[in-house]
């Protein structure tokens, strides 16, 4: 052995990654749609609407006993599945083939919910149009109309006014105890917590009619206070309270943790991580959370039957007298034989679908934007303030003052000397 080989250290048994060769024999892979309809999708739809369709049409005429719309429909559309189905088998495999049939079962139960709601408010409108083209229809109320009058008399503007009365009371009591509570299950866990829980859990499903009979007991007999807006509002706010704290400790829970850890490590207290950054992050959710609520307060009857009674006369003041709503109104007008007092319902339901949805959008425009997303008056008031720091902080250490123009939150900062 030389000296060179004696130099050399032993040799090492590292492992050697071996790739098996690709078989030629595979053919080259092909891209997949994730999105969208392609041309053999619709052929396969229209071929399995038409077997679907002849193939029910047999079986209710010819071969058995069946009647009826809704079972013809049902069973029409079972077939289509199946028909649909069995012809993408025909240039898909297993997993495709399911794909396409649950994209085609959601797809088309969204349909029938879209046409539902457009039969229901096609027919609303087809019903109260008579009496929506009268503008004495949104200018009067019912004191002196009687059922046999023509349409151009009369109108609903006394449930107009109750109803938007009444919500405001009753989202002006919900809200902040709806959110305070969400906040405190989600902040303060323990045992009050588990039974508060529980209780908004089994409140959520009360009648409403039981928080008529308790604003009854209490506002009504108890106080003395009588028939009026405020007992409605009151029984609306007992209705929604649940309904509003629910939804809130369901969003306040999909805000994640790290945001509270890192206000935590910055030195914020419990209060300030709450009001500073737990709420904004969850602002459009809290928003959704209280048109949760709206939608369940501007559709109730039983309650202000109960506590605030009906009546035909215009009552802005919720502390006496009674109110009436637009779902008591329409409730009530569509139950008389005069197919002009029935016009007047429809009409009602049309005018309180048209507020529901304006409420709803104003609730978006509101408390709908994304957390950190402001709006052009809070971006003007932060520029500002960070203005007013950069000088202060200038002042303090004699160094450059940096301005910041408040137009855009793009604008690059202006240094001066």
């Amino acid at each position: 052995m030389t000296v060179l080989d004696r130099a050399q250290p032993p040799a090492v048994n590292t492992p050697v990654t071996q790739v098996p060769p690709r078989p030629a024999g595979l053919p080259p892979q092909i891209r997949r749609r994730t999105r969208g309809l392609r041309r053999t999708d619709w052929l396969a739809v229209l071929g399995a609407s038409a077997a679907a369709s002849a193939a029910t049409g047999v079986l209710w005429m010819q071969l058995g006993p069946f009647t009826g719309l809704l079972g013809y429909v049902v069973v029409t559309w079972l077939v289509l599945v199946g028909c649909y189905a069995l012809l993408i088998s025909f240039d898909e495999n297993l997993s495709a083939m399911r794909d396409r049939v649950a994209s085609l079962a959601v797809h088309s139960l969204g349909l029938v919910l879209l046409l539902a709601l457009l039969f229901v408010i096609g027919y609303t409108l087809l019903r109260g149009w008579h009496a929506l083209v009268h503008l004495n229809f949104f200018t009067q109320d019912l004191r002196s109309t009687q059922a046999t009058d023509p349409l151009t008399r009369g109108g609903v503007v006394h449930a107009v006014a109750g109803t938007l009365i009444e919500l405001a009371i009753a989202l002006g009591l919900a809200v902040p105890l709806g959110l305070l509570a969400a906040v405190y299950l989600h902040e303060v866990p323990g045992p009050f917590s588990r039974f508060l829980r529980t209780v908004v859990e089994a409140m959520t499903a009360l009648p409403d009619i039981i928080a008529g009979l308790f604003i009854y007991a209490t506002l009504v007999l108890i106080f003395r206070l009588g028939p009026s807006g405020l007992a409605a509002g009151a029984a609306l706010g007992v209705t929604i309270v649940p309904i509003i704290t629910r939804a809130a400790d369901v969003v306040l829970r999909l805000v994640p943790g790290s945001l509270k850890e890192a206000s935590f490590a910055l030195g914020a207290s419990r209060w300030r991580t709450t009001w500073y950054v737990l709420l904004p992050s969850a602002r459009s959710g809290l928003a959704t959370a209280v048109i949760l609520g709206a939608a369940r307060a501007i559709g109730e009857t039983s309650p202000v039957l109960l506590v605030a009674g009906a009546t035909g006369y215009l009552n802005l003041n919720p502390l006496h007298g009674s109110m009436m709503s637009l779902p008591l109104l329409a409730f009530t007008l569509v139950q008389s034989p005069e197919h002009n007092e029935v016009a007047r319902g429809f009409g009602a339901a049309l005018v309180l679908l048209v507020l529901v949805v304006v409420l709803f959008v104003i609730t978006r425009v509101i408390g709908g934007r994304a957390p950190g997303d402001l709006s052009a008056r809070q971006r003007r008031r932060r520029a500002t303030a960070s203005q007013r720091d950069a000088a202060r902080i200038a002042q303090r250490r004699g160094g450059r003052v940096v301005t910041y123009a408040p137009t855009t939150p793009t604008t690059a900062p202006l240094e001066h000397p």
